[in-house]
């Protein structure tokens, strides 16, 4: 991402723009530039748009759950003085903008959520992730496209490189078994917050269904699809993600 990163304290993060403030969560897997669609279109619309880096390896291991993240979000926001907040999270991501909009629903106007975990995992797939094997990883990035060349070799790699530092492979297995006890089920028919839900229709990781699952519990939402499209939808049609979202929030009056 061409954007500079901002360092305060504890927070690095990327910002964009003025106006209503959108924070974007990224995935386990996913780095800041996974949005950098996002970051591009929406200043000039008239929002602020904020991408934290979450502090997913950095945390002590007790620490490394969906709930300390989204406590993380909420220290974030009090960092920046901020308020009617937009969340958008992809993935784990999504899993955090959804539990942190639980715990502190005054602070979230709105929440955008795609392949978001919260409701099913298969994060991890078969299993154990096989370390020293290249091709198994590189097979494991392409699945979370419908296209596979939007796994890039530099994606690929950086992914290789996680599962295959012993202390960031026990904590992403540590996150992965924290959102498996985080089933939001039960929570979600409580949460009015106005949602929006982009959903690939390709998506091997969180399954179509899932996205009907958040559509039905969820009070306030609107479900949108992406044909030809996996886990990332913002990475794999950015321009028809950024329409989609664009549209409802404009229709949402947000």
């Amino acid at each position: 991402m061409k954007e500079e990163l901002i360092t305060e304290g504890k927070f690095k993060y990327v910002e964009v723009g003025e106006g209503t403030p959108i924070i974007i969560l990224h995935g386990l897997m996913g780095g800041l530039s996974n949005f950098e669609g996002v970051v591009e279109h929406f200043p000039s619309k008239g929002y602020k748009v904020l991408v934290p880096e979450l502090p997913i390896y950095d945390k002590p291991l007790l620490k490394t759950t969906v709930k300390s993240f989204a406590k993380f979000v909420e220290d974030f926001i009090k960092h920046k003085d901020l308020d009617n907040v937009i969340l958008l999270g992809n993935s784990l991501g999504g899993h955090i903008g959804l539990l942190h909009t639980k715990l502190y629903p005054k602070k979230v106007k709105a929440l955008i959520i795609t392949g978001s975990s919260g409701l099913y995992e298969s994060a991890m797939g078969d299993g154990y992730p096989r370390r020293g094997d290249y091709e198994f990883i590189k097979k494991k990035a392409q699945d979370v496209f419908y296209d596979p060349e939007v796994a890039t070799k530099e994606i690929v790699d950086e992914v290789f490189a996680t599962i295959n530092d012993r202390i960031k492979l026990v904590k992403t297995l540590a996150i992965a078994k924290s959102a498996i006890r985080h089933n939001m089920a039960k929570d979600l028919p409580k949460m009015k917050t106005p949602t929006c839900i982009i959903w690939g229709k390709n998506d091997n990781v969180t399954p179509p269904d899932v996205a009907d699952d958040f559509h039905k519990l969820l009070p306030d939402s609107d479900l949108f699809w992406i044909d030809k499209c996996g886990h990332a939808a913002m990475m794999e049609h950015p321009d028809e993600f950024n329409r989609i979202l664009e549209s409802w929030l404009t229709s949402r009056k947000l």
